[in-house]
């Protein structure tokens, strides 16, 4: 493959994360295809044009259907708010052009699974956007895992919370909508540490899950003294059963007060744990009896792992352990997976098929809430 000419749909925080990503992933990774910056779309002419300059890109448009279109288009980003992925996202497939869609995939699951039909009739590479999963130390924890280091893994502990909707004067906004938001911190986080679980302990077979909103009123932002409905959840709580029989209690909250990107896991084995912090994300902490190097109950503890040129593939940034990566050095991962991927080198993970299987998590766990019963997904 000679080019690749990107389309990029969205100018916001992860439109500039999409766009610093293409921009760098060559000189990261030499071995990849050099991409051609071609077009970038957004509603504001003005801002649009602003942001091709300072991104790159070569031209601009306002239509998003323009762009999914265009013929010297190969792949395009797709950035913009839940509610627009399904349209644009099965728009460009069918226009023949391979798709890296941010997350939670779509408003419903109808509209997720959409996608992935049109993702399998079209044969092009689609990923979606769960950039945690590329970190060096989530990887090595999976191969201390693989590898048997903390024995047979029976149970997972993970938690997500933040605190951008914990005041209750944050105005309301179409995010508290469902029609608009779809679900709300399981949209916005709870997929996220649903997919982190998948890549370390494999697939969900079954959950039982209560969700609550903290703030079921918030004031118009228009000063009017009036209030907005918040429809969907702030908190979600579930128990769950993956397929290798581990069981797992997974948390998320967007309400918790001081947390920030407080996204982390246990993972505990008959033969030690594994602990891991994103607000730390460049370390791992590890207790292995088959590794300790003294088993004095007086002096056991945890291992601290920093990452570096052995956790592939840090070196590549930086030749120095401990110096650690950054949130868009993981965005620069993912988008050298998904370029080897459309080469032809590699598997896109998560695509639509796998992405569709977290939004079925999702999803059950606000039905769930509903019944008030362990739901099967098998």
């Amino acid at each position: 493959m000679n080019t690749l000419r990107v389309g990029l749909i969205g100018t916001g925080f992860m439109g500039k994360a999409h766009a610093l990503a293409w921009n760098a992933v060559k000189a990261v990774f030499g071995d990849v295809t050099k991409p051609e910056l071609a077009l970038l779309c957004d509603a504001d002419e003005a801002l649009t044009k602003k942001r091709a300059e300072d991104y790159g890109f070569a031209g601009y448009t306002t239509d998003w259907r323009a762009l999914v279109n265009h013929p010297d288009i190969d792949v395009v980003s797709i950035t913009t708010p839940n509610g627009l992925h399904r349209d644009m996202a099965t728009a460009a497939l069918q226009a023949g052009k391979h798709v890296w869609c941010e997350k939670p995939m779509a408003l419903t699951l109808e509209d997720a699974q959409a996608m992935r039909l049109a993702a399998q009739a079209s044969g092009k590479v689609t990923m979606l956007g769960y950039n945690y999963t590329r970190n060096p130390a989530i990887h090595h924890a999976r191969t201390l895992i693989e590898s048997g280091a903390i024995g047979r893994v029976f149970h997972f502990r993970g938690w997500v919370d933040e605190d951008y909707l914990a005041a209750a004067e944050i105005p309301w906004s179409w995010r508290a909508r469902l029609k608009d938001a779809g679900l709300g911190v399981l949209g916005d986080l709870m997929c996220h540490l649903v997919s982190l679980a998948t890549l370390v302990c494999g697939p969900i077979e079954k959950l039982v899950a209560d969700t609550d909103i903290v703030h079921p009123e918030r004031p118009l932002a228009d000063d009017s003294g009036k209030t907005g409905t918040v429809e969907n959840e702030d908190v979600a709580n579930g128990l769950v059963r993956f397929a290798n029989g581990a069981s797992g209690a997974l948390l998320a909250s967007r309400a918790s007060w001081g947390r920030k990107s407080w996204l982390g896991f246990e993972v505990h084995g008959t033969e030690g744990t594994i602990l891991y912090q994103q607000e730390q994300m460049n370390e791992l902490q590890l207790f292995s009896r088959k590794i300790a190097a003294d088993d004095t109950p007086a002096l056991q503890g945890f291992k601290r792992i920093l990452t570096g040129p052995a956790h592939e593939p840090y070196k590549l940034f930086c030749p120095a352990p401990g110096h650690g990566l950054g949130f868009n050095d993981l965005k620069i991962i993912e988008c050298a997976d998904l370029i080897r991927a459309i080469e032809g080198k590699g598997k896109a993970w998560p695509d639509f098929t796998t992405g569709y299987e977290i939004e079925r998590v999702i999803h059950t766990f606000a039905r769930s809430k509903e019944t008030q019963s362990w739901m099967s997904l098998v």
